[in-house]
């Protein structure tokens, strides 16, 4: 029964650990979209040394769980996990906590998916009655959407027909090619399911609020989405057409005053435009991704390591 408890524990360490150690890494305002699959890597870890754990633990506890999971298996292979040696008390509690656990997981990300869907037709009907149709025309889910507005905003509506929608004071604004990489930079939300990201570490951080990695995934999504749309619109746009774009939409929000909210990344977008520093080389960038691969592959390891070792 010592494989459940390493897991158990493996979990735990990442979930404390893996915050610190990508909150210190200099390179991912550099490489966000790598920063990215490292975050969605972490997480996945640390799901799945709670997930295995679970599965160990409950073959542990009940002959009938065992006997499903390890139905091919050689009996040296069922004996290396010595599953059978005093689990009792200890692997049913931990089976039926982290099955709660993973019950939780579940309803909180259906809460969210269901939210979200609600926000969506909140929208829809709220665009609907500052943009109706003419009579006899149809919705065509056009791609970008203008409404009458003094203030000048925009926003990204998600779904299976993903829209920008522009107020005109933002299109007095916008000058040149700024709206076209602001459409871009909503295009590559969409392209990118931003959305599903959001929504992951969003019901993680709501289910779990102190676990300090589900809450960081949560803060860490919404600033590196923000920060890998902004690069797939100036490599398209410049740098300098995006800042200004930013700067032109929130300049009016108070967000560059003395006082800002610290939450708010509009200004380090902008001065991270502006800086253009320069991004990885692609080895070191193949070699962070390949590192951040191999945190799921560890608890993989460690589930699987006695009965490869005992096959061979």
């Amino acid at each position: 029964m010592m494989v459940p408890a390493v897991l158990l524990l493996l979990g735990a360490l990442t979930a404390m650990l893996a915050p610190r150690l990508l909150g210190r890494a200099q390179w991912t305002e550099r490489e966000p979209v790598v920063a990215l699959w490292a975050w969605q890597c972490v997480v996945g870890a640390v799901l799945l040394c709670f997930a295995l754990s679970m599965l160990l633990s409950a073959a542990g506890a009940w002959q009938e769980v065992r006997g499903r999971l390890f139905a091919v298996a050689p009996h040296r292979v069922v004996d290396a996990y010595a599953l059978g040696a005093a689990g009792g008390a200890w692997a049913t509690g931990t089976a039926l906590a982290l099955a709660g656990g993973g019950l939780w997981t579940g309803a909180m990300l259906a809460r969210e998916v269901l939210r979200a869907r609600a926000r969506r037709r909140a929208q829809d009907a709220e665009l609907l009655l500052r943009a109706p149709l003419l009579p006899g025309e149809e919705a065509t889910g056009a791609r970008l959407v203008v409404l009458e507005g003094q203030r000048p905003d925009s926003w990204w509506l998600p779904g299976p027909t993903p829209q920008l929608v522009v107020t005109t004071a933002a299109l007095d604004r916008l000058k040149g090619s700024q709206l076209d990489a602001v459409l871009a930079h909503e295009e590559s939300h969409a392209a990118a399911r931003h959305d599903w990201l959001l929504h992951c570490s969003r019901a993680l951080s709501n289910g779990f609020p102190q676990v300090p990695v589900f809450a960081a995934f949560e803060t860490e999504m919404h600033r590196l989405v923000e920060l890998a749309a902004d690069d797939a619109a100036s490599r398209r746009y410049g740098r300098l057409t995006i800042a200004l774009a930013l700067i032109g939409l929130n300049e009016d929000r108070g967000v560059f005053g003395q006082y800002t909210d610290p939450e708010a990344h509009v200004p380090q977008r902008v001065r991270r435009l502006l800086s253009a520093a320069p991004r990885l080389t692609a080895g070191r960038r193949m070699r962070l991704t390949a590192l951040a691969t191999l945190a799921p592959a560890v608890p993989l390891l460690v589930a699987f390591g006695p009965g490869l070792s005992a096959l061979a």
